[in-house]
């Protein structure tokens, strides 16, 4: 596709969807966990489907806990999308923690190179962010996957539009 006004059309509409939902970040997080409520509940009925179809013929009985597993936390996100929303967070949270400490590690190990510091920064950041969110999770909960997807869809807009406008310099 080099039709560089699709692609800016692309990037002004992915720029203004993250613009509402960090409008309204709150029903933007509800709405990602019942999207994922529902990817959950379809891989798990495949997954169930496959067991007791026999497609899956080593480790039938994983197959058919992992389907009854995935359809459980499906069915549970979209019943309950509030505390799925706030689970879901508390993962995300998790893997920041997890992703800032490793960096640190690894700065660490590298502190030797006279660019140690960027992993050094970076995990620092990871880490007082996690820290940030454990220390009023209650009032964050709700909001910052919300928050989180405006914020990629505003980055990912502005640069589906800077890519448009680069093929439409050089056609």
């Amino acid at each position: 596709m080099t039709n560089w006004k699709i692609w800016v059309g692309i990037g002004v509409l992915t720029f203004l969807f993250g613009l509402l939902a960090l409008g309204n970040a709150v029903v933007a997080s509800l709405a990602i966990t019942i999207m994922l409520g529902t990817l959950f509940a379809i891989a798990g009925v495949a997954q169930l489907w496959a067991g007791f179809s026999g497609a899956v013929h080593d480790n039938r009985i994983f197959a058919l806990l992992w389907g009854l597993l995935s359809l459980l936390i499906g069915v549970s996100f979209i019943a309950n999308p509030v505390e799925g929303t706030v689970s879901l967070t508390m993962v995300v949270t998790g893997f920041l923690l997890a992703s800032g400490v490793i960096r640190l590690l690894m700065a660490w190990r590298m502190r030797e190179s006279r660019l140690f510091w960027t992993l050094l920064l970076s995990g620092a950041v990871t880490v007082f962010l996690a820290g940030y969110i454990m220390s009023d999770f209650a009032a964050i909960s709700l909001s910052l996957l919300g928050i989180l997807l405006g914020v990629e869809l505003l980055v990912d807009g502005a640069g589906l539009v800077g890519f448009g406008l680069f093929l439409r310099a050089h056609r």
